[in-house]
């Protein structure tokens, strides 16, 4: 049994929010310089020019990288072995509120019915995973609400197919146009049940950008979706060109034999994740 603190996992989430908010992965980074090497649109390269000066301006002086720091969603894996001295959800939450408070990042947070704001960007969204081992493993997320809110969701006839998942996907990233500032990294959950589709929508968003599923056949599914959405050419932030998506994700579950659920969760062009294990 490993023992580890609350105020560990505290400091932790507290410093991984404020990096989350500031500073662009190193994959992030590199498709987004690969997209405006490759772009054909010349106001749309020059936009991708823009958003990498930015990155580097909000990396460097510790600035928000876009004024929307989002709701913070949290993926946590907990290690069948660890124990944690204290309160997880609190010493969670906290770390949210602090990395919000410390980092200057704006709170967006508020009541569904009053409107009223928390004043702390908490309570964030956080998803608990049992796995083997003695590691503790926290994945942030802040999603802004340009992009959280161009989402769907359906409940698919099996009939319809493979087709008819792929042409709803494509669908919703083009119906999105540029409210979820393109180019974008599109989360597809497949499978499962309602609520199940949704969160591995989500979750597909942590794999590293453009990193193939272990599956062919899904692999397949990811390039024929991104191809399709490009040849589009909505393009960065809808001044068209060849680069509308970054990368489509695909998670898959089983599901019932009469239902198809697929969901899609749309990234902006500010990726932004960290990962954190203990």
């Amino acid at each position: 049994m490993r023992i580890i603190q609350a105020d560990e996992i505290t400091q932790v989430v507290r410093d991984g929010t404020m990096a989350a908010g500031t500073d662009l992965e190193p994959d992030i980074m590199d498709a987004l310089t690969r997209a405006r090497d490759t772009e054909t649109s010349p106001l749309s390269k020059n936009v991708l020019s823009l958003l990498l000066n930015n990155a580097v301006i909000a990396k460097t002086e510790k600035i928000p990288l876009c004024q929307d720091t989002g709701v913070a969603v949290v993926f946590v894996e907990i290690g069948q072995e660890v124990y944690v001295d204290g309160n997880l959800e609190n010493a969670l939450q906290k770390g949210v509120a602090e990395g919000y408070k410390d980092g200057y990042l704006r709170k967006s947070v508020c009541d569904p019915i009053t409107r009223v704001n928390t004043g702390t960007n908490t309570p964030a969204v956080i998803h608990y995973e049992i796995v083997a081992g003695d590691e503790l493993r926290i994945s942030l997320l802040p999603k802004g609400c340009g992009s959280e809110n161009m989402s769907a969701l359906t409940m698919l006839s099996p009939s319809v197919g493979i087709r008819g998942m792929v042409d709803f996907v494509v669908d919703k990233v083009v119906e999105a146009g540029p409210n979820p500032c393109p180019p974008v990294t599109v989360g597809v959950g497949m499978g499962g049940s309602f609520e199940k589709a949704a969160i591995l929508a989500k979750k597909s968003l942590l794999r590293p950008l453009g990193e193939p599923h272990s599956r062919e056949d899904i692999r397949q599914l990811e390039e024929e979706i991104k191809q399709a959405i490009n040849e589009q050419g909505m393009g960065v932030h809808g001044f068209g060109g060849n680069h509308t998506s970054l990368a489509v994700h695909i998670e898959s579950f089983p599901s019932h034999i009469a239902s198809l659920p697929v969901a899609v969760n749309i990234q902006c062009h500010a990726h932004r994740y960290k990962k954190i294990i203990l």
